[in-house]
C-alpha cells in the first residue's frame, strides 16, 4: 500500500466521521454501537474503505430528515440489523471456520490415509 493510499483512505475517515458527529446523540450512540459489532463479526470488506458505514450514514441522514428516531431506522433490535446488512458478505467468522474445517479434514485424511 502506497503512503497515498494510506493519507487517501485517511482523509476519507475523517470526512465520514466527520458526519457521524452532525447526527443527533442517539443516532450517534448506536452508530458507534453498530461500528463495534460491524468490526468485531462484520464483512471482510469493511476493512476496504467506508462503502458500508457510509451506507448506513446516508440511512441515518435520511431517517433524521424525516424525523424519525434512530430505532424507527434499524428497528429495536440492532444487531438483527446489522446482521441483516452482512447476511450475503464473507465475514472473519466465515474465514476462521473454513480454516478449521481445511484444518479438520486434512487430519482426518492423513489418519484415514495413516490406515490404509
Amino acid at each position: 500500500m502506497r503512503i497515498q493510499d494510506i493519507i487517501k483512505g485517511k482523509k476519507e475517515w475523517q470526512a465520514h466521521m466527520g458526519r457521524v458527529k452532525v447526527l443527533p446523540q442517539d443516532y450517534q450512540i448506536v452508530y458507534k454501537e453498530i461500528q463495534k459489532y460491524l468490526f468485531k463479526v462484520g464483512p471482510v470488506e469493511l476493512t476496504e474503505g467506508t462503502g458500508l458505514l457510509s451506507g448506513i450514514v446516508d440511512l441515518f441522514e435520511e431517517g433524521v430528515a424525516l424525523g424519525k428516531g434512530v430505532l424507527q431506522v434499524t428497528g429495536s433490535d440492532v444487531a438483527a440489523f446489522c446482521d441483516d446488512l452482512i447476511k450475503d458478505s464473507k465475514t472473519y467468522a466465515d474465514m476462521h471456520q473454513e480454516s478449521v474445517d481445511q484444518e479438520v479434514y486434512m487430519a482426518n485424511k492423513k489418519m484415514t490415509d495413516k490406515h490404509k
